[in-house]
């Protein structure tokens, strides 16, 4: 039997509000603003913004952008016990590479409702033939997530 491990929540908004920032930065480069910050032990291994626009990679979402950093540093596709923070309600994709990925906890801010899976347009993370279980908490500084969202998107349909 594995021993319980005790999740510290103490640091989640400070982790949040850098995935802010970040999501922050991908809007001044003209890119959705979602950003993702992935931590292990209490430290930042990968960070992320939305950037598929700048890099022509429909696959870089601040998900997969973080984790791809993470891993590439340390140089292991598999990430047991780090705790993902992201602005927005993960995609199927990013879920997936989440799963894949063996990220231990999923902090996420606003629900997506048009592609979200983790609450919004399915469980994802509930589905009983995933070999890998994940903690998912959401809704943490979720009306500050959902502000920035809604604010590049009130200024890109008034540009």
């Amino acid at each position: 039997m594995r021993p319980i491990k005790i999740i510290d929540r103490s640091q989640d908004e400070r982790f949040m509000r850098e995935a802010l920032t970040l999501a922050a930065e991908g809007a001044v480069r003209g890119e959705v603003p979602v950003g993702a910050v992935l931590v292990q032990d209490g430290e930042i291994i990968g960070r992320g913004f939305n950037c598929p626009i700048s890099t022509h990679d429909p696959s870089a979402h601040a998900e997969m952008v973080a984790i791809r950093a993470a891993a590439l540093d340390l140089r292991n596709y598999r990430l047991p016990g780090s705790t993902l923070y992201v602005t927005l309600e993960p995609c199927s994709m990013c879920a997936g590479l989440i799963v894949h990925s063996r990220i231990a906890r999923i902090v996420y801010g606003a629900t997506e409702p048009k592609a979200g899976v983790v609450v919004s347009r399915g469980q994802f993370f509930a589905q009983e033939f995933l070999n890998h279980r994940v903690l998912v908490e959401g809704g943490l500084l979720a009306q500050e997530c959902g502000a920035v969202l809604s604010a590049f998107f009130k200024a890109r349909r008034s540009s």
